[in-house]
């Protein structure tokens, strides 16, 4: 497999890791670290995240790189639209490209720090749906894009955010990645949606083991998801223990994937924060309870 999108041709559920490019070199450890030991359980691809405004931008290419040419895992590189030109995200394609890179997840990005809304840069982007547009002209990447079961928090309307859906596909997406969740109903409703608007690429669920409870309520409220409040209830009587917190958030997460694939999904995306144990314990219970 090179494209990501031949993998949902085969008959099983795909598993995919997300990590983010470390900010010192001791981060740096820990998160090769993380990628060695998540490597036995076999993922399809592992992601690679892109800071804000480009801030990344270079240890996203290198490390896509070294997952694939020292590890045998494919790769995907996260590209946004964030304080770039059309120029400056043709030298990161380029880069890519040169570097084996086959995948790519096409996103606006967020607003930079301290400014309440995103604004193009002259010359850059103001939507994914033109960034995926853009790259399909000049290049062969396998383009996914981001997709939002609660919606967008910019979004006037569950309608209005599937048609921005639509125009991502539209312009080259081969598949969707969500934003994490914690409530099933949620995604299944959504992907209801999605193909009733005629949107028919596969939508992979995104997950995010809980192992904070302060970390995960910041989390939800930046992105718009929410938490159950019977989740949160079970949270906060475990609040000053890391471990029973931990131990929660993996069984959440376990039961929840399960649920997902039982009812449809072709693959569970984790979001992993560079971090092994908790996605280890999880997929290591899927596989040995559902023999996937």
């Amino acid at each position: 497999m090179v494209q990501i999108q031949d993998a949902f041709k085969q008959d099983v559920p795909i598993f995919s890791f997300e990590f983010f490019p470390p900010k010192s070199p001791e981060g740096e450890s820990k998160l090769w670290r993380a990628i060695a030991e998540l490597q036995p359980l076999r993922p399809t691809y592992v992601s690679v995240t892109y800071g804000a405004g480009g801030s990344t931008r270079a240890k996203t290419v290198e490390l896509t790189r070294r997952i694939k040419m020292e590890l045998g895992i494919e790769p995907m590189a996260h590209l946004t639209c964030v304080g770039s030109t059309k120029d400056d995200l043709r030298r990161v394609l380029d880069d890519l490209q040169a570097g084996g890179i086959k995948n790519v997840l096409a996103l606006r990005g967020d607003p930079p720090k301290g400014m309440d809304r995103f604004e193009a840069v002259a010359g850059g982007f103001r939507y994914a749906s033109e960034l995926i547009h853009f790259i399909n002209q000049d290049y062969d990447f396998c383009l996914g894009a981001a997709c939002y079961p609660e919606g967008h928090t910019e979004a006037t309307s569950l309608e209005d955010d599937l048609r921005h859906l639509k125009a991502k596909v539209d312009a080259g997406a081969k598949f969707l990645v969500t934003q994490l969740f914690f409530d099933n109903r949620f995604y299944f409703e959504f992907v209801d949606r999605a193909h009733e608007a005629g949107i028919d690429v596969p939508i992979v669920p995104g997950i995010m083991p809980i192992q904070n409870v302060e970390q995960i309520k910041r989390f939800t409220k930046m992105c718009g998801a929410s938490l159950p409040k019977a989740l949160v209830a079970a949270l906060e009587a475990r609040a000053t223990e890391p471990e029973r917190v931990h131990e929660l958030g993996v069984v959440q997460a376990t039961v929840q994937s399960l649920g997902l694939l039982q009812g449809g999904a072709p693959g569970i995306h984790f979001y992993t924060l560079n971090k092994s144990t908790a996605t280890r314990e999880i997929l290591t219970v899927m596989r040995t309870s559902a023999r996937i």
